[in-house]
């Protein structure tokens, strides 16, 4: 092997972690951002069964420093419909982001197995 052929892979050797590298990255911000989305989920639930309790005849308190004050039904479902529709809004945002993520590591994934084929040429 000459000289300007092992530069050359020594070349492609260093792509080849710098890829690897950001891949690395990529994953684990798809990692974050299903633990988001999870959590996510869960508030969801909750509201949502929340929203299933507040019933005509219930009673609705909201804790205010340490005192609990009795809320007016209507606010305190209109406060968890708001909170539904900022979960709900936020678990749209994190699955486009999600997707876009997924495309990135695919690519990614394609131009690695591309310097590895062009290391293996060598």
């Amino acid at each position: 092997m000459n000289s300007s052929s092992s530069t050359a892979l020594r070349e492609l050797q260093r792509d080849l972690e710098n890829r690897a590298n950001d891949l690395s990255k990529l994953q684990k911000d798809i990692a974050k951002n299903r633990q988001v989305r999870k959590k996510y989920t869960t508030q969801l639930g909750e509201n949502e069964l929340e929203l299933d309790l507040l019933n005509e005849d219930a009673n609705v308190y909201k804790l205010i420093c340490p005192v609990l004050v009795k809320q007016d039904l209507a606010e305190a479902n209109a406060n968890v419909r708001k909170r539904i529709e900022y979960i709900s809004a936020e678990l749209k945002r994190l699955d486009g982001s999600l997707q876009d993520l997924d495309e990135k590591q695919h690519s990614k994934r394609e131009a690695i197995l591309k310097v590895q084929q062009r290391i293996q040429s060598h």
